[in-house]
């Protein structure tokens, strides 16, 4: 029989750099952490009780059978349509290096391969400020900037201003409430995005992570899917997810990738102060990211389809993590 789970309405996060938190029925024992946000992380079972033993790691996926992927693939662009203007789109050369040298928020800058002059400059300054240039052919170019006189150059704007993961514990911390934190390894396609971050948002996640590189940053695309959550829950984007879940163990946070061969999610306790690993569609998790991991947890899968995109695989998860924090 399954122990019976303790509410974590009684946690209250350390003020000073060291905290705890004891189980009233012993069946978690006590965390001592030496973060600053002091959420501490003592040793857990393969479940995620506390005992002597981290976790063990299986297969790969959200779901429990090892032949799951887990994972849905995004949606194609439409193509150029006369009439269209972009409304998260700079285009032509002028307009881009203004933008850059104003310090504005740009998430991809696309490049005609094989264009010189001024968008070699433009290469350089988006370099200089850690903005990602990726080359894009003709009918990509046109797609993004409608009838836009693009001169072989087109920036995606964020349609959002980025947190720091520090404010993400911020918010967590203010609230008096163990941290609830999303990191999503990989996630390319925008409605995938923009539903994750509505669902963390209606659950009460305190945060999103995403990666700098081979992911969506927040786009208009995101913020529509999101219907509006990015106005009330902070997204931080990080270079390295690997080197940013580190940081967050040493924090007190516990690391759970929802990934193929792990344990049942709805038999593990995510009460602690937690993160959840969120994979790329039809990847699933990062095998460093995996690594990183105290844990591995998965939805079971019963069907013919051996899947779920990852949205909604995300937002189960985020309920179930809900539903035993009360």
């Amino acid at each position: 029989m399954r122990r019976k789970r303790q509410s974590s309405s009684s946690y209250q996060p350390g003020r000073s750099g060291s905290g705890r938190r004891e189980a009233s029925d012993g069946q978690r024992g006590r965390r001592e952490g030496s973060g600053s946000y002091g959420y501490g992380r003592g040793s857990k079972d393969r479940r995620g009780y506390e005992s002597g033993s981290r976790g063990s790691r299986g297969g790969r996926g959200y779901g429990s059978d090892n032949r799951d992927r887990g994972f849905g693939h995004g949606e194609g662009s439409s193509s150029r349509q006369s009439g269209f203007i972009p409304e998260n789109v700079i285009a032509g050369r002028n307009p881009v290096m203004e933008a850059l040298k104003s310090g504005r928020n740009i998430e991809k800058i696309y490049v005609i391969p094989g264009a010189t002059g001024s968008i070699t400059k433009i290469a350089a300054l988006a370099k200089d400020r850690g903005i990602v240039v990726e080359k894009a052919d003709r009918e990509k170019i046109d797609r993004l900037t409608g009838d836009m006189n693009d001169q072989g150059v087109a920036a995606v704007v964020s349609a959002a201003k980025y947190a720091e993961v520090e404010d993400i514990l911020e918010n967590a911390k203010s609230k008096g409430e163990a941290p609830f934190v999303i990191v999503l390894d990989g996630i390319e396609d925008p409605q995938n995005l923009g539903s994750i971050i509505r669902s963390a948002e209606c659950v009460g996640a305190h945060g999103v992570i995403i990666p700098k590189n081979r992911a969506a940053g927040l786009t208009a695309a995101v913020d529509r899917a999101s219907v509006g959550a990015l106005e009330y829950i902070p997204v931080a984007k990080v270079v390295n997810v690997a080197q940013t879940l580190e940081k967050l163990k040493e924090e007190g946070l516990w690391i759970y990738a929802c990934d193929f061969g792990g344990e049942n999610y709805t038999d593990v306790d995510l009460t602690s102060p937690a993160t959840f690993v969120i994979g790329a569609e039809g990847k699933g998790v990062s095998r460093l990211v995996r690594e990183k991991s105290d844990f591995v947890i998965s939805l079971p899968m019963r069907g013919k389809i051996q899947s779920l995109n990852a949205a909604n695989a995300a937002t189960a998860i985020m309920y179930e993590v809900r539903r035993q924090r009360g």
